[in-house]
Formats: structure tokens, C-alpha cells, sequence
């Protein structure tokens, strides 16, 4: 399960920083840039981001990370699973506060 999370904060947040630098990538999700790198690859061979380099950038250390088509569709089901679960945690809880309160 912490894997799909892995997965999914990553898919997350190269939708919305595609161009996002591995350094901050790993900073902001709490990896370290070994697991990154290996997250990142692990995606790109399931075929789900596609990772390419600025081709007139001398610097030619900087990526951009695209989701593919495939990529977006992961990220739907991993996020919807999420929420599922998010909701019977709550659940759970609710039931567990009122049956405390029952007694």
C-alpha cells in the first residue's frame, strides 16, 4: 500500500511541477533522491511518464516529467482508491465515537 502512495504523491506532483528538479522532487515528497530516481524509473518503464531533457539547455541535467495518457489514468484509480479508504477510516472512526458514546 505505501508504494501506490508513493506512487500516487508522485504522479501528484510531477502533474503539477512537470518540470520540477529531482533535488525538489525528493525534498517536497520526503524521498531520498535514490528512492526518486527509482520511483521515477520504475514509472517510466510501466509506461506511465514520459522524461525528457531540454534539448537546448547547456545545463542538460534538467528533465521535464510528462504523465502519459496511461499515467493520468493511474493516477485517477490510485486517487480513487485513496479516497475509498480515506472513507472507511472515517467510517471506522465515527462508529468506534459512537459507540463510545453509547456506552
Amino acid at each position: 500500500m505505501e508504494k501506490n502512495q508513493d506512487n500516487l504523491d508522485l504522479l501528484r506532483k510531477i502533474s503539477k511541477q512537470s518540470n520540477a528538479s529531482q533535488r525538489m522532487l525528493a525534498q517536497e515528497l520526503g524521498f531520498s533522491l535514490g528512492k526518486l530516481n527509482y520511483c521515477l524509473n520504475a514509472l517510466k518503464k510501466k509506461g506511465l511518464i514520459k522524461i525528457k531533457n531540454f534539448k537546448n539547455n547547456k545545463n542538460k541535467i534538467n528533465y521535464i516529467y510528462i504523465l502519459t495518457p496511461k499515467g493520468i489514468a493511474k493516477k485517477s484509480v490510485l486517487t480513487v482508491n485513496f479516497m475509498k479508504r480515506k472513507m472507511k477510516e472515517y467510517e471506522e472512526l465515527k462508529n468506534e465515537l459512537e459507540n463510545k458514546n453509547d456506552k
